[in-house]
């Protein structure tokens, strides 16, 4: 036992120990001199990519763009209170529910141009629409190799991943000149950006207000990869492929912890069950949590990827990124 964690703890603390470093470089910048810490994270994590690229760095790089950042998104939902709860009004679920599953759909119609089989066009459109990187894995379970080549998994993924980067940069500004509150804005990003770390890198920028807005949002979009796996394995999978995913690993083992969690905390929270000065404690750990994570994703952050996958993906998963974007900018509209 104490064997087997020397060989954890030696294979993460060099890659934890640069995204310290680069968190902390950003917490330094942004107090002394002003602009979003987040942004900084990011910008420091992408200017030192190549130590990703070390083997002695990636398993604790890793660790922190994925453990550390699930941990801190849990940690948010301590901070969601009833008021904000109170804010999922039935029109609003519409407008989020509804833009995932039609954000899909709009994929495979369009996708009739670009030829792609139907079962990669909805897996890049359920990555733009749920939870990125993440959905794409969790549904690519359900398809078989014939339906599903490795390398569309591969673009998909890389292409979500930097769409999502670039969303997490430029949708502050565009909440700034649709003249969004932190409310507005917080379901504006939520309901939009791809991954739940840029969702969450893009709400810091704007406020901790926005921040959990966003937060809240974004677990309601994660929360439809239950429904969506479910809709994939029915719609693509084959009789035997489908029973022997369901006898290796059910649809539900792929529900994310941290989604669960998040619902957990939250729960207890609008219950009056944590007490304030535990939900603050609770905030601010999961304010450098998140602060470790992105600085962690800049550093695993390849733009120069996207010259590997081919256009066809790029375009695809681009629509597809805009019809969310106009779906939920029209919805807010509607609503208010």
């Amino acid at each position: 036992m104490v064997s087997r964690t020397k060989v954890w703890l030696e294979s993460r603390w060099r890659g934890t120990l640069i995204a310290v470093i680069i968190g902390a470089a950003a917490l330094y910048v942004s107090e002394k001199y002003g602009g979003p810490a987040v942004l900084f994270a990011l910008l420091f994590g992408m200017a030192f990519h190549f130590l990703s690229e070390e083997k002695r760095t990636l398993g604790g790089i890793h660790f922190c763009a994925t453990t550390v950042l699930r941990i801190g998104v849990a940690l948010l939902g301590a901070k969601i209170s009833a008021e904000q709860l109170s804010l999922l009004s039935p029109a609003l679920l519409v407008v989020i529910v509804g833009g995932v599953f039609c954000t899909v759909i709009f994929g495979v119609i369009i996708n009739k141009f670009f030829k792609w089989p139907t079962a990669e066009a909805a897996l890049a459109g359920a990555s733009t629409a749920i939870c990125g990187a993440s959905a794409a894995i969790a549904l690519a379970a359900t398809l078989n190799k014939s339906q599903l080549r490795e390398q569309a998994l591969l673009a998909i993924v890389v292409v979500v991943t930097a769409l999502s980067t670039l969303a997490m940069i430029i949708y502050p500004s565009i909440c700034t000149m649709l003249g969004y509150n932190n409310v507005d804005a917080g379901i504006f990003l939520g309901g939009t950006i791809h991954d739940v770390a840029q969702v969450v890198g893009a709400g810091a920028m704007i406020g901790p207000d926005c921040l959990e807005i966003a937060s809240m949002t974004k677990m309601l979009r994660v929360a439809m990869i239950i429904p969506m796996l479910i809709i994939f394995m029915f719609l693509f999978a084959s009789k035997k492929h489908r029973e022997a995913e369901e006898a290796a690993k059910p649809w539900y083992k792929n529900i994310p912890s941290f989604l669960i969690w998040f619902i957990v905390l939250a729960g207890l929270n609008v219950g009056g069950a944590i007490p304030t000065e535990v939900s603050n404690a609770m905030g601010e750990i999961s304010r450098l949590f998140i602060l470790i994570s992105i600085g962690a994703l800049g550093l695993k952050t390849s733009l120069g990827k996207l010259k590997e996958v081919g256009w066809t993906p790029i375009i695809l998963m681009t629509l597809d990124t805009f019809f969310l974007l106009f779906w939920v900018i029209i919805g807010i509209a509607i609503i208010k």
